[in-house]
């Protein structure tokens, strides 16, 4: 709630929410209209803040306030809790906040959770098909029905892969899977009582058949049918007709090759789960970056020795467990040189945040769970990831980096097999630091590492590298800020940061093109590395530096001098708001907020994203017209 004694600058406000989503609401005296699409949008997604009092036309953000918040209090509160409003209160009174800026300005803060996969949908009104929105990089947009009927299933009791399959019987099932399946059972635990059972039996044990006790109806279950069944019968228009395995390997440099070695349904095999799982994982555990291969145990069967092969083995089976199979487009194995990616239909049922913090479990899929425990893999516990984590940890990769996307619904695990910390990198770092790198503490070097590597880091790259908090993380990062090793981009989910002025040029380390500077174009290239405006800047063209020499030169230009600078720097070319800020000598958000705005409302500037106004590549070139003709 309000603290009187909370005076804040506006851009410290929205730094604090850094790694969260972001939305301004101008609204001074009555809650938007809109608040609820947003509300559900947040919930339906991964959460996110929404400032009322607030104002945002492209880059210009403006704290305008609200009028009376105790009585918007009073209306948000009684809103929420009516289920004719929203179908889930998600907040508590820790979530909402006034905000007294130090203009006198007061802001509310209603930071909305992530809904739990039992809260889903979170909808506006009484009719879930009309009034369910998520949130991708666009904005709010509403659900489709599949989408909404996808929510549902997942929060229904009771298990995607339980229901029974009407019409399926053994007859549908692949007799070598099941008796290899058996086999293997037998190597781990020779005396386990369900082995006793015939194949309907050991079935009904697994999950694989079931009994409907209101109906007295028993069959195949949807786990039975993807565990052990024929590829047909899988993929019949009445059981997953959009099944799909794919398992691709691209170990060559040659780009007219697609794949070295591809496994997915041919004919010449049944493409159902445990053949698939059998054939991957032998791939998995030999080739590039594999020093050990996979043991093999008494019957024949391969079996990690390896912190990684275990590892590998989680990710294959965690991506089979979790998938939604009547989702869009199957499960997806990449292998390639350095790294391995596993993708798998569906959306996360916990928080990213959670995921990371292990000791959660919530599997889409239980019965098929069961059937890998009972080989001896697929995780319980919710530690999964953990495990693959100091797996990887271990051999001082990169830390595996955990992706969710919508539309379609899809969740990727990349596994990098590259150093965390490359010796050249470190050494890059050191050379161009100097003394002040080596009082830096562990997480901080892992910051400015990836930062190099990847030419910026966010909030959430830390997250999936280190055992931080978030906010810990915002603390890091904005600790590394003050020190001037790193610059800050943009605000909210969307901040990242590239390295900050106190690191000098690099002689030999950084090429011109890796900082976003092309050396044989007279266009700058407005990619994500930026170039500090306290810095000479030998790799510009010789052209635009003369036109900027006259505003850079000094710290008093006149308004018309400048906006006349900026057009002629932008005319021909697209120049992104960090290639202004180094060419001209300012700081970004003056450029933005004083000029680079209002050239663009005046029609003298076109955005490289006109409908994307905070794409973080946006970058501006000049309209020619009779004005900038003139100017």
């Amino acid at each position: 709630m309000s603290d009187p004694g909370k005076q804040l600058e506006l851009f410290d406000v929205l730094g604090a929410q850094e790694g969260f989503d972001l939305e301004f609401k101008r609204s001074r005296d009555h809650l938007p209209g809109d608040l609820w699409e947003t509300y559900s949008a947040f919930a339906n997604s991964d959460g996110g803040t929404i400032y009322l009092g607030i104002s945002e036309q492209g880059e210009d953000i403006r704290a305008l306030g609200v009028t009376d918040p105790d009585r918007l209090l009073r209306d948000f509160w009684s809103a929420v809790n009516n289920r004719g409003k929203v179908s889930h209160c998600l907040v508590t009174n820790k979530d909402v906040e006034v905000l007294r800026l130090d203009d006198g300005a007061q802001v509310i803060a209603i930071k909305v959770p992530r809904a739990g996969r039992r809260e889903r949908p979170v909808y506006v009104g009484q009719d879930p098909f009309n009034g369910t929105f998520r949130r991708n990089h666009e904005g709010d947009y509403r659900c489709t029905r599949q989408e909404v009927e996808r929510m549902f299933a997942d929060r229904s009791e009771e298990p995607a892969d339980h229901r029974i399959l009407k019409g399926f019987g053994m007859a549908d099932l692949d007799q070598l899977s099941l008796k290899q399946y058996r086999n293997r059972f037998a190597s781990r635990i020779l005396d386990h009582a369900w082995l006793a059972e015939d194949d309907k039996g050991l079935l009904r044990k697994l999950g694989g058949w079931s009994l409907d006790r209101s109906t007295g109806a028993e069959g195949l279950t949807v786990a039975g049918l993807l565990m052990f069944g024929k590829h047909e019968a899988i993929t019949d228009k009445d059981a997953v007709p959009g099944f799909h395995l794919d398992y691709r390997e691209h170990l060559t440099d040659d780009l007219n090759i697609r794949w070295t070695d591809r496994l997915t349904f041919d004919g010449t095999w049944e493409a159902n789960l445990f053949q698939f799982y059998q054939r991957v994982i032998a791939k998995l555990g030999t080739g590039p970056g594999i020093k050990v291969p996979f043991d093999l145990d008494p019957e024949g069967y391969r079996k990690p020795v390896t912190p990684v092969h275990e590892a590998l083995q989680e990710a294959l089976v965690n991506a089979l467990i979790h998938a939604d199979h009547f989702g869009q487009g199957g499960v997806v194995i990449d292998r390639w040189t350095d790294r391995f990616e596993f993708s798998n239909p569906g959306t996360l049922l916990v928080s990213h945040e959670q995921l990371l913090q292990g000791g959660i479990s919530e599997c889409r899929n239980k019965a098929l769970q069961r059937m890998f425990q009972m080989l001896g893999v697929g995780d319980k516990a919710g530690s999964g990831i953990d495990k693959i984590k100091k797996s990887w940890s271990a051999q001082r990769w990169a830390s595996p980096r955990l992706k969710e996307t919508l539309r379609p619904d899809r969740v990727q695990l990349v596994l990098s097999m590259v150093s965390m910390l490359p010796e050249e990198v470190l050494t890059d770092l050191r050379e161009r630091c100097g003394p002040a790198f080596e009082d830096l503490g562990g997480d901080e070097v892992q910051a400015l590492v990836q930062a190099h590597l990847e030419e910026d880091v966010t909030n959430q790259d830390l997250q999936d590298m280190l055992s931080l908090h978030r906010t810990d993380i915002t603390k890091l990062l904005k600790g590394l800020v003050r020190k001037s090793l790193l610059r800050p981009i943009g605000i909210g989910r969307g901040t990242r940061y590239v390295l900050g002025p106190a690191f000098t040029p690099t002689k030999g380390g950084i090429s011109p093109t890796k900082r976003g500077i092309s050396p044989t174009k007279a266009a700058i290239s407005p990619t994500k590395a930026p170039i500090s405006p306290t810095k000479e800047i030998p790799d510009l063209p010789i052209d635009l530096r003369l036109i900027a020499e006259s505003i850079r030169s000094t710290k008093r230009a006149g308004r018309e001098q400048m906006e006349d600078a900026i057009l002629a720097l932008c005319q021909g070319r697209f120049l992104s708001l960090d290639d202004l800020a180094a060419l001209l000598g300012r700081q970004q958000e003056g450029i933005r907020d004083k000029y680079v705005s209002p050239l663009t409302k005046q029609g003298l500037l076109e955005r490289r994203y006109p409908d994307k106004p905070n794409h973080r590549d946006q970058a501006y070139r000049t309209v020619m017209n009779e004005a900038t003709k003139q100017a």
